[in-house]
């Protein structure tokens, strides 16, 4: 019997899959328990429509991602610390203190973890950071460091 994933389930597949299932587990198991749901015509309908839907929005959002690569790509940022010497920093910049001065300078809001910053900075000097934006969309942001006089 087809049918159509609503939730993800770890034998069969991804919700909005559909798969193929013996009638018992799908009539017994799956549609009880609200897994999945017939693939009759006027499911296989709704879900045509639902998969557009989708393709549409997936492709608003690379859209999307792909320019915000562009606008953090062409605008670098200056972050001002206080440093000992040898250019050693007093503290550490984090993710979050690069999504903060990312927000205060341009008005860009990145969710601190999608900054792929290995381990903090400690050092004056210019990195340069990848953002994760989307799937196999990524930024390189640089970043330079400068002692506060």
């Amino acid at each position: 019997m087809k049918v159509i994933l609503i939730k993800d389930d770890k034998n069969l597949g991804k919700a909005g899959n559909i798969v193929d299932a013996k009638d018992g587990y799908a009539r017994n198991f799956l549609i009880p328990r609200k897994i999945a749901i017939e693939a009759n015509d006027e499911n296989m309908v709704k879900w045509k429509e639902d998969q557009k839907r989708k393709e549409a929005e997936e492709k608003e959002n690379r859209k999307e991602a792909e320019e915000l690569k562009k606008l953090i790509e062409k605008s670098p940022i200056t972050m001002k610390v206080k440093a000992g010497e040898g250019g050693r920093l007093f503290g550490a910049i984090t993710s979050k203190d690069i999504a903060d001065k990312l927000f205060e300078d341009k008005k860009i809001e990145i969710d601190r973890k999608k900054i792929n910053l290995p381990e903090n900075i400690k050092t004056i000097g210019q990195e340069e950071i990848e953002i994760k934006l989307y799937p196999k969309i990524s930024a390189k942001l640089k970043v330079k460091i400068e002692r506060n006089e």
